[in-house]
Parts: structure tokens; sequence; C-alpha cells
């Protein structure tokens, strides 16, 4: 005799769609550093947002000069290359925690200048540049330290899915900083830019200090010009890479239409949209990424 009852269904599982969108959060359970350190590149990420839209609007409107706002990229790109392989020694050789910490301080001390130079009555264009290229060299010195941090506080089987949140990370503040960034400098000015900027800073060297210090092996040679050089060497002997650093370097320089984007705003008579204009790059980004994981 065989029981025709119906019997209850399996509850059902998430469309297999949305967890394929949905993010891993398993590193940030895991680890607590993980969790502080991912929390700390958020809010200093959306803070440097803030700046990277009130940096070009405070130099439009204090020379009107297009090109005058494009020279940031290039004030930008020596220390970029240079404090990079510099950056990469330094990781090697010192306590990473540390390095960070000491160039998000450092951070905050631009974002101090930038602060007090726009209170000024007639603040001078020369310090944006230095600025700039100074909080160019101090990302291109913690960006090695910061890469080479993640492996150390985060299980090996955990790495996939902390990649995928830190590109979420950068795509959120990415989107929301500039966004909200348009909204700020267009009716209350750069200065609340810069200081809402020097407050993200602060936030992020307070818990960036919670995590554990994670020092260099004894063995790790301390930085000299001659790693350096080695370095320097290794890359010009890789063509592929001097490829790609040769695109980039054209793209940034050439292909990128940020200079003139708020005069666009002028133009439109829509100072709010340039926040918006400075989003769409990584707005762009974010939904490539969406539909790479749904397809």
């Amino acid at each position: 005799m065989t029981d025709d009852s119906p019997t209850a269904a399996p509850p059902s599982s998430p469309p297999s769609r949305l967890r394929a969108v949905l993010p891993d959060l398993a590193p940030w359970r895991a680890s607590a550093d993980f969790r502080k350190l991912w929390l700390a590149g958020l809010i200093s990420s959306f803070g440097s947002f803030l700046t990277f839209v009130a940096l070009p609007v405070q130099i439009k409107e204090l020379t009107g000069s297009a090109a005058a706002v494009g020279a940031i990229g290039a004030v930008q790109l020596v220390p970029l290359v240079v404090f990079g392989l510099y950056g990469g020694a330094l990781a090697d050789a010192l306590d990473k925690r540390k390095l960070i910490v000491w160039t998000e301080a450092g951070q905050a001390v631009l974002s101090a200048a930038l602060l007090v130079n726009a209170a000024l009555p007639s603040p001078a264009v020369w310090p944006l540049y230095v600025v700039a290229a100074l909080s160019s060299a101090l990302v291109s010195v913690q960006r090695p330290a910061l890469d080479s941090l993640w492996p150390r506080i985060v299980a090996h089987e955990h790495l996939p899915a902390a990649g995928s949140l830190n590109a979420l990370r950068w795509q959120v503040g990415g989107v929301a900083g500039p966004a909200l960034a348009g909204v700020v400098v267009a009716y209350a000015g750069a200065g609340w830019a810069y200081g809402a900027d020097l407050l993200t800073f602060v936030a992020s060297v307070l818990l960036t200090l919670g995590i554990a210090p994670s020092p260099a092996s004894h063995a790790a040679a301390k930085p000299s010009l001659k790693a350096i050089a080695e370095g320097a060497r290794y890359a010009w002997s890789r063509k592929e890479l001097l490829g790609t650093y040769v695109i980039d370097i054209a793209a940034m320089l050439f292909a990128m239409p940020l200079a003139v984007l708020p005069f666009l705003a002028d133009e439109l008579n829509a100072p709010w949209s340039l926040g918006l204009m400075y989003a769409a790059v990584p707005a762009g980004a974010m939904r490539t990424y969406g539909w790479c994981c749904c397809s």
C-alpha cells in the first residue's frame, strides 16, 4: 500500500542568478582585521573622491583654464611611477600596518592643507598641484603594502571573495563619492569637501590602528636605490609590461575627458550634475561587472 498523500515541498533556495551576484561575505565573517581594513578603505576612498571632484573645480574657478585642470594628471604621473617602485621596497622592509597608517595620516595632513588654502581670502593655485603630487606619491607608497597585507589577514580559501569585496568597495566609493561631491562642492564649496576628506582619513587611521601588526620578515632587505633600480630594470625588460604602462598613461593623459567636465557642467547651468559626470565611469564599470556575473 502506498501513501499518496502530498508531501511538503523542500524549502526553495535562492535563485542561482541571485546567488551569483551576491557577494561572498566569508572573509568579512572570518577576519576582524579584514573588516577593519575594508571599512577603513571604504571610508577613506569615499572622502578621496570628494577631493577628486573638488580639486579640479577649484582650479577651474581660480584659473578658468581647461589646460590647468588637465595638468593635475601630469603632476600626478611622475610620483605615481617613481614612488610606486619605492613603495614596493618599503612594503618588503617595514611593518605593513605602520606603513599604511603613516600614509593615511599623511593624506590627512594634505587634506588639511587643502582646507586651509580654501579658507584663505585668495586661495593660491600652486598648493593644489603640490598636494596632488604628494597625494599621488603617498598612494603609490601605500599600495604595495596594502596589496601584500590582504593575504596575511585573510585565509587562502577566502582570497577570491576578499578580492571581490574590495572591488565592490572601490566601485561603491567611486559612484557615491563623486555623486555626493558634486552637490557638496556646488552648494557648500570645495572647503567642505576637503574637510570631509580630512575626517575620513582620521577615521581610517583609527580603524587601521586596530589591526594586528604585520612586521617584515627577518630576511627582508632594507630599501635601497639598488633594489629600486633592479625593479626598474626588470620592468624595462618586460616589453608586455611596458606596453600596458604606455597604454594606461596615454589613456589617462589624452583619452579621459575629465578636465572638461567642470566646464561642461557650467555650460549646462547644472553645477550639481558634475559629480554625476565623474561617477559615470565607475558606475559603468559596476554595471559591466554585474552583467558579467549574471551572464
